[in-house]
């Protein structure tokens, strides 16, 4: 008769400034396979507690473990959210799960992590390089917020290293850029990174062309704005359909400068086994980083 090994019930979540994921995986060795998969609005929910107690509320499932992501910095088992109004904290967790113990990561570190576990085909490659037998690799993106990632090289493993490098300043690199530097200055006196390349950040933009350099929104541009709850989706929507001139530099400004920054990225962690770009907004706009902009940005 052949016995089988207990699986282990392992709680993940994606904790994120405008949704979180959460799921229920079963561990059978290095093999998951996932028994249960929701997405809630984050910005609904008072704290992650809340959303656990949904998520679990009816589920006949043991949890054994529990690892989150979060869009933060991870501090002694604690993150205050920079785009929630949340304080995460590990040992309110454990309380709640009834575990011994819960793991917070930055979500770029996770998100290092799971660059191993996809497929070639799970890639699509803006430039094909000759890979290397060794050095880092870094991740970059940009949704909510940005975040950033080192993945280190030991010889043997790679081991991913969270940052806060989206909340750098912004380094314009000509006179656009330094016009658009001074007008997010009078709105927001620090300007970092992330004001120019997040969801927010490409809705910044827009705002500049619209209020400094006088570009023309249209009517039916300002009538999808009113029924959006994602502003900047409506801009990079009528960007790549070239619906509007307001919206296509926008985009193509976002571009270069997410390219640029991608580039600084490279240097600073010397990532000569490859540069990825994650996030919720890559994936919305693949076919415009897909046109030279982003590489012109890169390279420069």
């Amino acid at each position: 008769m052949k016995i089988m090994a207990p699986r282990n019930i392992v709680l993940a979540g994606d904790i994120g400034g405008t949704k979180t994921h959460l799921a229920l995986f079963s561990a059978l060795g290095e093999k998951l396979r996932a028994e249960s998969l929701k997405t809630f609005p984050s910005k609904r929910y008072s704290g992650l507690v809340p959303v656990l107690r949904d998520f679990l509320a009816g589920d006949q499932h043991k949890v054994d473990a529990a690892c989150f992501g979060i869009a933060g910095p991870v501090v002694d088992g604690k993150v205050k959210t920079p785009n929630l109004p949340w304080m995460i904290d590990s040992a309110e967790l454990r309380r709640a799960l009834k575990l011994e113990s819960v793991t917070l990561l930055n979500d770029l570190e996770t998100g290092a992590y799971g660059i191993s576990t996809l497929n070639n085909d799970e890639f699509c490659t803006l430039n094909e390089g000759t890979m290397r037998q060794s050095g880092n690799k870094a991740l970059i993106a940009a949704g909510t917020g940005l975040g950033q990632a080192i993945l280190h090289d030991d010889g043997r493993h790679f081991h991913p290293l969270a940052s806060e490098g989206g909340h750098a300043d912004f380094a314009p690199r000509d006179d656009l850029e330094i016009e658009l530097l001074r007008y997010l200055i009078g709105r927001f006196g620090h300007v970092s990174y992330e004001r120019v390349l997040s969801g927010p950040g490409l809705l910044n933009i827009y705002r500049f062309f619209k209020e400094s350099r006088a570009l023309e929104e249209p009517k039916s541009l300002s009538e999808q704005f009113a029924a959006a709850d994602d502003p900047s989706a409506v801009i990079s929507r009528a960007a790549l359909a070239g619906e509007a001139e307001i919206c296509v530099k926008s985009l193509e400004l976002f571009v270069s400068i997410y390219g640029a920054e991608a580039g600084n990225l490279a240097l600073r962690a010397k990532s000569v086994r490859g540069l990825y770009i994650g996030g919720g907004i890559a994936p919305k706009i693949l076919a415009k980083l897909k046109d030279g902009a982003f590489m012109r940005g890169f390279v420069a």
